[in-house]
């Protein structure tokens, strides 16, 4: 089957798409692109009392569940221990092939020149290193290379939120319930290590109604939930009639992969057509 669109969003861990992207890949898939998310690492360092092997198997489960819920078609997980990424050569290979083999015409990843979670900014870092060799044939030549850059965007975590500057946004309230659902999916995360990095005490929130652990997603990570001021700032600026959306999401324009615009990924995001065309 062809799709007009081919986006990966490439991160650390397993949940990560879905909390920082969840609602544009949900609208990307609704108009039929073809979304696939790659996790680099296993996440099999993301809690306190699960050892790796099981919580290795146990976040693959959530992220494949998870997918469903947005429409992902592929949901890929590379078996590198969490907390050991490293933007090597191997690492360099795995990611073109991965990008070579779906095609992308988008590549979303982190940011790889802010604080925080090391895994995170080698994320971004072996995208920003692997860009430049999408398109040549003479690396991984076992997978037909891209016919040109593709377009690379980054996105925002808890750590570069001050860095990161908003030049696409994309509102998801008709998909809000879509990602929602997608990070009830990750349990492990959102209701037993965050609350336990996070030193609050509910116990009982993954037991609860859907409509108690909604409030609870919305309460905790609602800076990745809510359009703020300065998202719907640029949005207007993208398109003066759009309506003000309660939920939204936010890119900025990488500096490397494909030269273009604001308004042409917006165009792309919304639409979900062809940089093809």
């Amino acid at each position: 089957m062809s799709y007009p669109l081919k986006v990966i969003v490439v991160v650390a861990h397993p949940d990560e798409a879905e909390l920082y992207t969840g609602g544009t890949t949900a609208r990307l898939a609704r108009a039929g692109a073809a979304v696939k998310y790659l996790s680099l690492t296993n996440g099999d360092a993301g809690h306190h009392q699960i050892s790796r092997k099981p919580l290795r198997r146990r976040r693959a489960n959530e992220a494949y569940a998870a997918a469903r819920h947005l429409g992902v078609l592929d949901y890929e997980i590379l078996n590198i221990h969490d907390g050991e990424l490293m933007p090597d050569a191997a690492l360099r290979k795995a990611l073109i092939a991965s990008v070579r083999r779906w095609q992308a015409d988008i590549v979303i990843t982190f940011h790889d020149d802010c604080p925080g979670h090391t895994d995170n900014r080698m994320a971004g870092r072996a995208v920003r290193e692997a860009a430049g060799f999408f398109a040549n044939a003479n690396v991984v030549p076992g997978l037909p290379a891209l016919a040109g850059p593709p377009i690379c965007l980054k996105i925002t975590d808890h750590w570069a939120i001050e860095a990161h500057r908003h030049d696409v946004v994309v509102g998801v309230d008709p998909f809000i319930d879509q990602k929602l659902r997608a990070c009830d999916e990750h349990a492990s995360q959102f209701y037993e290590f965050a609350l336990y990095e996070r030193g609050m005490r509910n116990d009982t929130i993954a037991e609860s109604s859907w409509e108690e652990r909604r409030a609870f997603i919305l309460k905790n990570w609602a800076e990745f939930m809510y359009a703020s001021p300065d998202m719907l700032t640029t949005l207007t600026a993208l398109n003066s009639e759009a309506e003000a959306p309660r939920f939204a999401e936010s890119f900025q324009l990488a500096d490397y992969g494909r030269e273009t615009t604001a308004s042409d990924v917006y165009a792309l995001l919304c639409t979900g057509r062809s940089v093809k065309e």
